[in-house]
């Protein structure tokens, strides 16, 4: 969802000659975007605000991402410490009930005074075993309270730290939510930019978004840097075509980094979720050492990625209205390449 006005050269200046008056495209530019300078472009600034937009949407798509995976991880933890609770409850239960036991026989045992117990039993040595017995009851009974009492503290901890995950999971769960508004509304904000144009000038625009590549480039001879990478690629190509879909990591939609992430998983490789995390998920080479496979990061931030294919191409899903396609790795300032 880079921005494309940094793409090679492609149909939308073969679209600039479209029978479109420039007082046509003024007044709907400025009707969008404000009064502009003489002798400016009115839909250039428009198309450069569509772009902006878009950057703007790919990096809360980002952060989009990012928060709901750390929503997933906190269910995960708060569904695991609620299966701790309820096994520690069980135990303590189970304990419980041992501990009624032995009171029980304790009470069976020696529920008078002993001396009173010795000096009216028929049989002092049955009396003296007896004795012994609720000795032995009474230090176990001891042990097992103790471990009740550990138990029970335990049981409190569990509780406290899930009720802690839960209103973390809450907070992610709102971040989630802002974030996917802001995607939207920068996208719907795009689109009526769009739509504001003349006709013949959206689909000029139209036509340059889907101006990469979807049949195959030459990508020269270079090898992928192991079986994986070759694997991975091998699924990168599989969704050439396939639509920008924000959020999304396949297999019918695609993110930038959810294209990265689902076709190293057709490799068995696990990638981060996010296009910031996968530029740390392997080893950092150069620019001019890249080998098919390697992830090509945009931007200071890393909000877009990329995978190289050789020749100096990559394939990614760039932003919506254009599919999975190639273009020039120098599309948009590179800031990393990282090899998995």
């Amino acid at each position: 969802m880079g921005s494309h006005r940094r793409f090679a050269p492609s149909g939308l200046s073969r679209g600039r000659g479209a029978t479109v008056t420039v007082l046509s495209v003024a007044a709907t530019a400025a009707a969008a975007l404000g009064a502009v300078p003489a002798g400016a472009a009115p839909h250039d600034d428009t198309r450069a605000e569509v772009d902006r937009l878009y950057e703007e949407a790919e990096k809360a798509t980002e952060a989009f991402n990012k928060a709901d995976e750390r929503a997933d991880s906190l269910r995960k933890q708060v569904s695991t410490a609620q299966d701790r609770i309820a096994r520690q409850q069980e135990r303590i239960n189970t304990m419980r009930d041992a501990l009624g036991s032995l009171a029980g026989a304790q009470y069976r045992s020696g529920g008078i005074d002993p001396s009173l117990a010795l000096l009216f039993s028929d049989d002092p040595d049955d009396y003296l075993d007896k004795a012994a017995a609720l000795d032995r009851i009474t230090v176990h009974q001891a042990g097992e309270l103790k471990d009740l009492e550990g138990a029970m503290r335990d049981l409190a901890q569990e509780r406290a730290e899930a009720t802690g995950k839960l209103a973390d999971l809450e907070q992610s769960r709102k971040a989630v939510t802002r974030h996917k508004k802001t995607v939207e509304r920068k996208l719907a904000k795009a689109r009526q930019l769009l739509n504001r144009l003349p006709s013949a000038e959206r689909a000029a625009y139209d036509r340059a978004s889907r101006s990469g590549r979807e049949d195959m480039p030459d990508l020269g001879g270079g090898a992928p840097s192991s079986t994986r990478a070759a694997a991975a690629i091998a699924a990168a190509r599989s969704a050439l075509g396939r639509p920008y879909v924000w959020g999304a990591n396949g297999p019918s939609g695609f993110d930038c980094s959810g294209l990265m992430q689902w076709s190293y998983a057709q490799a068995g490789v696990g990638l981060p979720r996010t296009s910031q995390a996968q530029r740390y998920a392997g080893r950092q080479v150069p620019l001019s050492q890249a080998q098919p496979g390697d992830l090509i990061a945009y931007r200071d931030d890393a909000s877009h990625i990329a995978m190289y294919m050789g020749n100096g191409q990559v394939i990614h899903a760039p932003y919506p209205g254009a599919p999975v396609r190639y273009d020039p790795v120098g599309m948009m300032p590179v800031s990393s390449v990282t090899r998995v």
